[in-house]
């Protein structure tokens, strides 16, 4: 099979494609509840916006690798986080980490390996380079996250093949953390397994705690990260690969591929992104995660009342909800992509089918992100004084709340 015939059978990715087709209806007059497209609701810190307004002037390309003050940066803030020495040397900087997790399967000849559920981007990169993907098989028993011992035994029948593992946490689609990142790193160190370690929302613990498998397995994980998560800053474009010093001809290669495709990150981004990692930030992102925790709390109990199986979120903005206890399969609800189809065009409530996140089209299940609401409203309203979540939900969240209210409405009618 050659590229463009992997190419040509790809549709656009399923979180932008929700988003769409979201601004569409909303255009075209009718009332959306965006729980489809996983985007900050939070402003970028006032202190890197003025930091990038002050950068405008910046014009010139930088280092391929990145602007070295803000590799700098990186390498102490991860080196900290992720219990390993890293340097200006180990960090690329990358036009979104998405970019830079596609640039590092291109060189790298292996098979994936993939907890199902996972984000919707990894499979189909994999799928642009013909590379083969080995879906592992998670469950709602194991927190939505992979268990060792099925990553043993997949990692048994691959002896001959070189094998890449791409882990998530806290989770999208399912909002939860990893449990058992030493036992992961323990089979991943038996297989040679070379690991990316994706931290996009590991600042958005609700624990506060940075979780990652380097801090069992630094020396075959590459930690990709970057500012659209816990920053706001998804439409900068400005992400990060970190490697080990063990993994440093894997980041050769990934330069060499930047060179030749990107080039560069925009430059007034990269010295606007040094404030991102050498200020403190704390008081915003301990905000960030109570909003969050708030609202992901809230929805469980709300969905949970009604019959919907769910877990708690632990962490980002995301939830699994399994609809097959209080919906029953007709000619017109047979799988999950029919199920969402029909909720958004009954109440113009839009969230994703698990089938786009590596589960099974059959059973009824689907992603919600619980980010349509004013995050510049929240941050100040919490900083001012404690309200009751039901209060702060109904001052700052309405769209949320209309939208969990209408759907529950929806599944009691049914």
């Amino acid at each position: 099979m050659d590229l463009q015939h992997n190419i040509l059978g790809l549709k656009t990715s399923a979180t932008l494609a929700i988003n769409e087709l979201s601004q569409k209806l909303i255009k075209e007059g009718k009332e959306v509840f965006k729980f489809g497209l996983g985007q900050s609701p939070f402003p970028v810190p006032d202190i890197i916006v003025k930091e990038l307004q002050k950068n405008a002037h910046q014009k010139d390309y930088l280092n391929v690798s990145g602007l070295i003050e803000l590799r700098e940066e990186v390498a102490n803030y991860h080196s900290n986080k992720n219990q390993y020495k890293y340097n200006a040397e180990s960090v690329i900087i990358g036009p979104g980490s998405k970019e830079l997790i596609f640039q590092t399967q291109l060189v790298l000849n292996c098979d994936l390996l993939l907890p199902s559920p996972s984000w919707v981007s990894y499979e189909p990169q994999a799928q642009i380079i013909n590379k083969k993907v080995h879906w592992i098989k998670a469950t709602a028993e194991t927190n939505w996250h992979l268990d060792p011992e099925e990553l043993d035994k997949t990692c048994a029948n691959l002896n001959s093949v070189n094998k890449l593992l791409i882990l998530n946490s806290p989770n999208n689609p399912s909002g939860t953390t990893h449990g058992n990142l030493k036992e992961l790193a323990n089979v991943a160190k038996k297989h040679n397994i070379i690991i990316i370690a994706d931290e996009i929302y590991a600042e958005l613990d609700f624990t506060g705690e940075y979780k990652s498998i380097t801090h069992h397995y630094p020396e075959k994980t590459i930690v990709s990260n970057g500012l659209s998560k816990w920053c706001g800053a998804g439409g900068w474009r400005i992400g990060t690969l970190v490697f080990p010093d063990e993994l440093s001809y894997i980041r050769d290669s990934v330069r060499t591929v930047a060179s030749e495709t990107f080039t560069a990150v925009s430059a007034p981004i990269q010295y606007a992104a040094i404030k991102a990692y050498s200020e403190d930030h704390s008081e915003y992102l301990e905000n960030s995660r109570l909003i969050l925790k708030m609202i992901g709390d809230y929805i469980y109990k709300e969905l949970s009342s009604v019959g919907v199986i769910c877990q708690k979120p632990q962490g980002g903005f995301y939830m699994i909800c399994d609809f097959s206890n209080v919906v029953n399969k007709t000619h017109e609800i047979n799988n999950d992509k029919t199920l969402c189809q029909k909720i958004l065009n009954d109440i113009g409530f839009a969230m994703l089918p698990g089938s786009d996140f590596g589960m099974e089209e059959d059973k009824l299940l689907s992603r919600i992100a619980f980010v349509d609401f004013d995050g510049s409203k929240a941050l100040k309203m919490i900083s001012k004084e404690k309200l009751s979540s039901d209060n702060f939900l109904d001052l700052t969240c309405p769209k949320i709340a209309k939208g969990i209210s209408l759907l529950k409405d929806w599944i009691i009618s049914k």
